[in-house]
């Protein structure tokens, strides 16, 4: 039977998540970001993207399914991918209950944890062409997903942690030490 390596990225907002799941793509891993699930909902109910409506939204499907909603509505499109690829990054990882979620039905579920201080965080979410934030509105996303999205817990147990505060080349070079240590080409 071929091994399943499905990585969890967890980190905050700006912590570079998705360039860390660019550089596995690259590698041949399927990509599902579950902010997808959240921008969906919201262009689903007919508004625009806003730091706003994303908490708005966000805040609805926790109410109606739980604070793992996201995972849980993740779920079916990993299963559709799993038919294809045995590889797959979960770009953007959050809640604590999602982990629980996601550790019940993905047992061998690896967290690679992306950090970068708030500084630089809300540097670049600030220069984002899509989703940004200002330093005002990414200082209430971080305190409202400590609060409120149970965040932390992904972060302070996750199994690998890489430091991003520098380049780009600086953030592959260890993203490649990762995937040399967790040895993702043996699929035997």
């Amino acid at each position: 039977m071929k091994k399943r390596f499905i990585i969890a990225i967890v980190g905050m907002a700006g912590a570079g998540k998705t360039e860390a799941a660019s550089f596995f793509e690259k590698k041949g891993f399927s990509v599902l970001r579950f902010g997808a699930v959240v921008d969906e909902g919201i262009k689903e109910e007919g508004l625009p993207w806003t730091p706003d409506n994303n908490i708005y939204y966000r805040e609805k499907i926790r109410q109606e399914l739980g604070m793992a909603a996201v995972a849980i509505k993740m779920l079916p499109k990993i299963e559709d991918v799993l038919i294809k690829n045995e590889k797959i990054i979960l770009d953007g990882l959050y809640s604590w209950e999602e982990y629980i979620y996601l550790m019940q039905k993905i047992p061998n579920l690896i967290l690679l944890c992306i950090y970068a201080n708030p500084r630089i965080r809300y540097e670049r979410l600030a220069a984002r062409k899509e989703r940004k934030f200002n330093t005002t509105q990414a200082r209430e996303r971080d305190i409202d997903e400590i609060e409120k999205a149970n965040k932390g817990g992904p972060i302070a147990i996750s199994d690998y942690l890489i430091k991003n505060e520098t380049t780009r080349e600086y953030l592959y070079a260890e993203l490649e030490k990762f995937y040399k240590e967790y040895n993702f080409n043996d699929t035997d």
